[in-house]
């Protein structure tokens, strides 16, 4: 489906008492078996209240997505837990061609914060 480069992060910003936060990751593991030239993250926001906090992010409808290249935060909102959705969107952020001016704020030092801790225990892979 994909048409050339795609955005490497989705980072699924969830709680663990949600129902349609834990929905979201058999979507997201099966994505993660589909496309593992991309990164699947979970990050539990309560486990992670410091960050959240300090970065300036209340999630208030759950569950959000957050969407980057890199260290640069390309999109983040809820979405449902619909596989195809969220391959359509991030086909068309990192697309050949494709040139989002990236949003900034608390979205922005978010996926700055996270990129530099990829591979860190506090965000498990899907």
């Amino acid at each position: 489906m994909c048409s050339g480069v795609w955005i490497v992060w989705a980072v699924c910003l969830c709680a663990d008492w949600c129902s349609a936060c834990r929905a979201w990751r058999p979507v997201m593991a099966e994505l993660a078996a589909r496309h593992p030239e991309l990164q699947w993250r979970w990050l539990d926001v309560e486990d992670e209240a410091e960050l959240m906090d300090s970065v300036g992010i209340d999630i208030e409808t759950f569950p959000t997505v957050l969407l980057c290249r890199e260290d640069r935060a390309l999109f983040m909102g809820a979405i449902p837990p619909q596989a195809e959705a969220l391959l359509l969107l991030m086909d068309r952020l990192g697309g050949v061609g494709a040139a989002p001016a990236g949003i900034g704020g608390p979205a922005a030092a978010l996926a700055a914060h996270l990129w530099g801790r990829q591979d860190g225990p506090e965000m498990c892979a899907v």
